[in-house]
């Protein structure tokens, strides 16, 4: 099972960018998949969750209304539409995947999948 995380780079505050995570080795339909979030020193932090079926989605209120998660099935990928981006959104983003089903899992430890994840970089 692989998870591959692009999409990163260096953007203004204000702009946008669309994170991809490509899924090989799994169903994608199979599996909630999680978008999460390190900033520099700080621990891996909660970002938003799409359910198996993408009919349901749940963020972080730091990034509620200015974030998109997506999820395409025939190209087995997650998506995360990054919009109104600030200088504290900086971190390395990871994708992530949960076979359980559960409403809302906001905890490193429910996953059991990860990306290797791409930095994010926003100046101000």
């Amino acid at each position: 099972v692989q998870l591959q995380a692009s999409g990163g780079g260096l953007v203004q505050a204000g702009g946008s960018l669309r994170l991809s995570c490509a899924a090989s080795g799994l169903t994608s339909s199979s599996y909630a998949m999680a978008w999460f979030r390190q900033p520099p020193g700080k621990e891996r932090e909660f970002v938003g969750r799409i359910s198996r079926s993408g009919g349901s989605a749940f963020y972080a209120e730091s990034v509620k209304g200015r974030f998109t998660i997506s999820r395409d099935y025939a190209k087995n990928t997650v998506y995360l539409q990054m919009n109104r981006l600030k200088p504290e959104d900086t971190a390395v983003y990871y994708c992530a995947a949960d076979s359980q089903v559960r409403l809302v899992a906001v905890t490193t430890s429910a996953y059991d999948y990860w990306g290797q994840g791409t930095q994010v970089t926003v100046s101000s």
